[in-house]
């Protein structure tokens, strides 16, 4: 499992610059510019660990989801499901991970747009939180993954690993958004692609039990109790 939350941070470093798009202004608009380098990197953090702990919130759903697969003995199949699933999202998708935000995306920006016209220092977690409920195609890809580990526990860090890989970006364009060129961004973009697809590759792999450790380890079928009866 170290190898799947190691892609989940691997998919949240280089996705973050992808995302720097949508949540990049969000960013620049917090209350922290006026203060001086240790409270301002504090409420920086702050913002981020609102985001973090709201897609450990969406890991822990959708681990719980994955462990009703798990419990009806269909893990293998959901992974295989999941893995075939990206790489069609990312073949037909083209690299546009874009989706339609509807009236629940409507709702969160009302919300953060509220939270920010406070420009509170106490209301950074908030805003930080309800940024990280944002409909994003790359946190979907993400909680494709969470969902996958049929477990509520590796749900949850799996996302929060995720949540982990998009700090430097996101830190970066809170302090300094000079040092991230366009240049750099668009680079980094064209990566996502393959890191979702290599997501997908080790879920497809993982469903098919080939017994190989880390990669595809063989999935426990659970062991059959035998009662011994003493002859009367």
């Amino acid at each position: 499992m170290f190898l799947t939350f190691l892609y989940a941070l691997s998919l949240g470093f280089i996705g973050s610059f992808h995302c720097i798009g949508m949540c990049g202004p969000i960013a620049l608009t917090l209350p922290v510019q006026h203060l001086d380098g240790t409270r301002k990197m504090a409420g920086i953090l702050l913002y981020n660990a609102g985001r973090i702990t709201a897609y450990s919130g969406i890991g822990i759903a959708s681990g719980w989801l994955g462990r009703q697969f798990y419990i009806g003995g269909l893990q293998q199949w959901l992974s295989i499901t999941i893995g075939c699933g990206l790489l069609l999202a990312v073949i037909f998708r083209n690299n546009r991970f874009h989706f339609s935000t509807g009236i629940y995306g409507a709702r969160i920006k009302k919300i953060l747009g509220n939270l920010l016209r406070q420009q509170k220092l106490h209301t950074l977690y908030a805003i930080g939180f309800f940024n990280g409920l944002l409909p994003c195609g790359l946190v979907y890809f993400a909680v494709a993954g969470a969902v996958a580990t049929g477990s509520i526990t590796q749900g949850a860090l799996f996302m929060c690993a995720f949540g982990t890989g998009t700090l430097p970006a996101m830190v970066t364009i809170s302090w300094c958004s000079q040092i991230i060129t366009v240049h750099m961004r668009n680079k980094l973009r064209q990566c996502v692609p393959y890191a979702v697809a290599l997501m997908a590759v080790l879920l497809i792999l993982r469903g098919m039990n080939l017994g190989i450790p880390y990669i595809s380890p063989a999935i426990s079928k659970g062991k059959i109790i035998e009662h011994c009866y003493k002859p009367s």
